[in-house]
């Protein structure tokens, strides 16, 4: 292997060192630029934590019905005693969700 195929990836990440410390030593020009990426960022931020909260609680809601519903097919006598529990876990889900929907608006609320 020659020197120079050995020195290419030296200088490459040389000289991305030096441009991206000349880009962090920058200085705004607009401080309001800065507050409206701020608040952009916080926007998609707050309906992506959400999203994905949803998606989680929805998920976790079905594989508990699910189970329950497996286990009450597989024993009917116990319907009752699978019932009160997989109510409880849903409620507490839920309330998962619910409260990362109130951390997303206080998000909203900051910004």
């Amino acid at each position: 292997m020659s020197t120079s195929k050995k020195l290419a990836p030296v200088l490459a990440a040389l000289a991305t060192l030096l441009i991206s410390s000349a880009a962090f030593a920058a200085e705004t020009a607009d401080k309001y630029a800065v507050d409206g990426d701020v608040r952009k960022w916080g926007t998609i931020g707050a309906g992506v934590a959400i999203g994905l909260a949803v998606l989680g609680g929805g998920l976790g809601q079905g594989r508990a019905a699910s189970a329950a519903l497996e286990g009450i097919a597989r024993n009917p006598g116990a319907a009752a005693r699978i019932q009160t529990p997989m109510i409880l876990g849903l409620a507490l889900i839920e309330s998962l969700v619910l409260f990362s929907l109130v951390v997303s608006l206080f998000i909203l609320g900051k910004i």
